[in-house]
């Protein structure tokens, strides 16, 4: 890993985290409680706090938003940019306790789905940072898609204490990777007929990237996901969770590509084809529905 990749990780991933386990457990509350509709007033002085007094998220914010808006971001911009990722992360709640009935879902992309389940097949989903990845759980149900998120062991631990707070009996729905049987456990649940989800737009520690062309200029994307998907000869769909506002969203799903359909010849020159498009995917939905880019940091690692 350059310099400049090991700079581009510690601006995310060295950041110290603005929550805790109490925080978390007394929003469950609050949102169970009061109701989604209630429960989202307090949403507003949570966005505007962090408009204040997280300057250099304000900045990422506002340097990513002039890219995906085409023109200079304005404070309203910025605070609409954190209410939405508040939004989201709130809706988790209601997601992970299954009440789907509370929210207006649109699905683009849905046979894809349907096909490779007729198939018998496991998917590996990869999304990024954007949007809501519980959304996938709609799907799930109609199509019994049994799903495993696949994190690193310092996130999946994060995440776990999450799931295990808002519903216990999904605490076993997270897959920690870096350890000697990870990949053995997601072949083993892919070959099940179960899939998996990866975000695949952060690098972590020991990760290598490419650099891809991304809102306008080069970006490192990690590379992998895409090594783990063609090792197991995996179908890849790109999936997107967009929060429209209100209880609105709308759920896209295209594929990627195919990996047991690609020769070991061919691996590599798939790896790279498949990355870019999943690059060109996610700037699609950047552009239609920017608020929903979670990464607020410098995604492009450029010098200030």
């Amino acid at each position: 890993m350059t310099r400049a990749q090991q700079a581009h990780r510690a601006e995310w991933a060295t950041r110290p985290e603005r929550s805790s386990m109490l925080v978390l457990r007394l929003m469950v509350w609050l949102s169970l409680k009061l109701g989604r509709r209630l429960s989202r007033l307090i949403l507003y002085p949570i966005a505007a706090y962090f408009v204040v007094f997280a300057p250099s998220a304000k900045r990422a914010s506002k340097a990513f938003l002039g890219r995906a808006l085409g023109r200079t971001a304005r404070v309203k911009d910025g605070f609409r940019h954190v209410l939405t990722f508040a939004s989201v992360v709130h809706d988790r709640v209601y997601w992970l306790r299954g009440r789907n009935d509370l929210f207006d879902i649109t699905v683009s992309g849905e046979h894809h789905i349907a096909a490779l389940r007729q198939q018998g097949r496991g998917i590996v989903f990869a999304g990024g940072h954007f949007g809501s990845f519980e959304a996938l759980r709609v799907i799930g149900e109609r199509h019994g898609v049994d799903a495993k998120m696949l994190m690193f062991p310092d996130n999946a631990r994060k995440v776990t204490a999450a799931l295990t707070a808002i519903n216990p009996a999904l605490a076993d729905s997270v897959i920690a990777l870096g350890r000697p049987e990870s990949v053995l456990r997601v072949r083993d649940h892919l070959e099940s007929g179960g899939s998996v989800g990866i975000l695949a737009d952060r690098m972590l520690e020991g990760d290598k990237c490419r650099e891809v062309a991304f809102l306008g200029q080069p970006a490192p994307f990690p590379i992998g996901p895409w090594r783990l998907a063609s090792m197991l000869g995996a179908p890849v769909v790109f999936m997107a969770g967009c929060y429209l506002g209100g209880n609105r969203y709308h759920l896209v799903f295209e594929p990627v590509v195919d990996f047991a359909q690609v020769s070991p010849q061919q691996r590599t020159a798939a790896i790279d084809a498949a990355q870019q498009r999943f690059a060109a995917l996610l700037e699609a939905r950047c552009h239609e529905a920017p608020w929903n880019w979670f990464n607020f940091y410098d995604f492009w690692n450029n010098p200030t």
